[in-house]
């Protein structure tokens, strides 16, 4: 999203989210060693149908600030559902009592909430000018 992102901006927030990611893997591997766990991977049908939205988007022939208003509809579906994932974890920790997992579960929850204000904020002046392009495809 960020190589097909036309707003500096847009693309500067996607790189740097990608970057805050690598650190929720971190934490999340830090809780799994806490507990004596092995940190594995599980496909997510919901997360892969997010993010084949999102590649979809990138096909159609959408240029600049059209692009970006398109981009960050997937975006933004990939962090509320991001939202609902940690949000379920820190509830869960807080419940069994393990209050320093659900602290760093809290610190993902927080930057997860955080792109989701950027990308509202960035979408106000991006879908503007989206509409002034008359909402065409080029």
């Amino acid at each position: 999203m960020a190589k097909a992102a036309a707003s500096e901006e847009l693309r500067n927030g996607f790189t740097e989210h990608l970057g805050q990611t690598r650190g929720h893997v971190e934490r999340l591997e830090q809780i799994f060693e806490a507990l004596g766990e092995h940190a594995g991977g599980k496909k997510c049908v919901g997360m892969e149908g997010l993010i084949a939205e999102g590649s979809k988007v990138m096909e159609d022939d959408f240029e600049g600030d059209l692009m970006d208003a398109a981009l960050i509809s997937p975006a933004q579906r990939v962090e509320h559902y991001e939202i609902a994932a940690y949000g379920t974890l820190c509830a869960f920790a807080d419940l069994l009592g393990e209050s320093q997992h659900a602290s760093l579960l809290s610190e993902t929850l927080e930057e997860e909430k955080q792109t989701d204000e950027k990308l509202s904020e960035l979408s106000d002046e991006i879908n503007v000018a989206a509409n002034q392009t008359g909402g065409r495809a080029h």
